[in-house]
Order: C-alpha cells, then sequence, then structure tokens
C-alpha cells in the first residue's frame, strides 16, 4: 500500500516539475551614477534640512515673517535636482563668515521653487 502511495506521489510531482513553469532572476547591472543619485538626493536633502533648522535661519524666517514649518514642508515638496541646486549654494558659501547671504540664498531659492509653478 505505501510503495504504491510512494509512486503515485512520485509520479504526481514529475508531472507537476514538468509542466508548471520555473521561477527564475534575472540579474543586471547597474551604474555608479544610479547608485549614486540615490545617496547623494538624499545627502543634499539632509544639507538643507540642517541650514534650516540652525537657530540663525529660524531667526532669519521669523524676522521675515516666515513660517519655518512651512519651508520645511516646500523643501520636502521639491524635486531631487531643485535640492541639489539649493545645497550647491548652501556649501558654496563661507562657514561663519556672511551668513545673512546663505538664509537670503534659502529664502530666495525656496520662494523660487515654490511659486514658479
Amino acid at each position: 500500500m505505501t510503495t504504491i502511495l510512494k509512486k503515485t506521489i512520485c509520479r504526481f510531482l514529475a508531472i507537476a516539475m514538468m509542466m508548471l513553469p520555473f521561477q527564475y532572476g534575472q540579474a543586471g547591472m547597474i551604474g555608479t551614477d544610479q547608485v549614486n543619485s540615490a545617496s547623494t538626493a538624499q545627502a543634499d536633502r539632509s544639507v538643507v534640512l540642517n541650514f534650516l533648522n540652525r537657530a540663525e535661519t529660524v531667526g532669519q524666517f521669523e524676522a521675515l515673517g516666515l513660517d519655518t514649518q512651512t519651508a520645511l514642508n516646500r523643501v520636502a515638496a521639491m524635486s531631487n535636482d531643485e535640492v541639489k541646486t539649493l545645497a550647491g549654494k548652501v556649501n558654496a558659501v563661507p562657514v561663519g563668515g556672511d551668513g545673512l547671504v546663505a538664509i537670503i540664498l534659502v529664502v530666495f531659492f525656496i520662494w523660487y521653487f515654490a511659486f514658479r509653478r
């Protein structure tokens, strides 16, 4: 009895393996620009957000009548290219030197990218 059951199960499994399609995966090469773009975009976004969370920047926003949370929401809505441009401007400003210029640039770019559409 058990041998007949074993033969039946083996035959069923053999037929099932022949009839059912096999699952297969396909690996491909990705370029370094694809890998770097994701990490660079996140790094640029964190540069801009860290700049917006500084006490000096928050003080300038309040002096200009802007809400910091609104600026953070606008940065979150920006595309990666826009954030890259803004992060480049933030990184180009000398540290501790012309803070007002940097803040004005950040406010200008937030305003420009938010209301340009």
